[in-house]
């Protein structure tokens, strides 16, 4: 898939790199790939914001925070869902993946291996505690249904699988 082109005014980045998502607190907005748009007009910021999934409870929070993150600098920002084209973990930037495994939970595979994987045909997630790939499904749906849980079988730890959405 190829990643939507996006237009965010550089003088807002250092305020959408602080504002968290509230289900993975170690990325950012921009990590996560939700904001397709961001500028500044006549002292208004406008967002434009994708979420991870239809329904996703985590949008109203990060829109809430992006108000006051911006509100905080004495800016007043509104936020608009943009539900097409359809947010891809494709959009997560590589920074974000690897700060993701850093937090424990593996990164989301290809379409096809995904599949394959939460039908529980083929061991390809990676354990992000010991790198390892002798991991099994325990559940399609994690901590939250973005995420499915799984366990390593070397190390015994459980962890979250971000599932591949395209």
């Amino acid at each position: 898939m190829v990643l939507e082109k996006t237009h965010i005014e550089k003088h807002l980045i250092p305020i959408l790199e602080a504002v968290s998502d509230p289900e993975i607190p170690v990325l950012s907005v921009l990590d996560l790939g939700v904001i397709r748009e961001a500028v500044e007009e006549e002292g208004v910021v406008k967002i434009k914001l994708t979420p991870t999934y239809s329904g996703c409870p985590a949008m109203d929070v990060i829109s809430d925070d992006l108000r006051k993150a911006f509100s905080e600098i004495g800016k007043n920002a509104v936020v608009e869902l943009i539900l097409s084209p359809a947010w891809s973990t494709d959009w997560i930037s590589e920074a974000g993946l690897k700060k993701m495994e850093a937090y424990g939970i593996a990164r989301p595979l290809s379409g096809t291996h995904d599949k394959a994987v939460l039908l529980g045909n083929e061991k390809l997630v990676k354990c992000p505690q010991c790198g390892s790939r002798n991991t099994h499904l325990v559940s399609q749906f994690g901590s939250t249904a973005c995420k499915a849980l799984f366990q390593c079988e070397d190390c015994h730890e459980p962890f979250d699988y971000f599932k591949c959405l395209k």
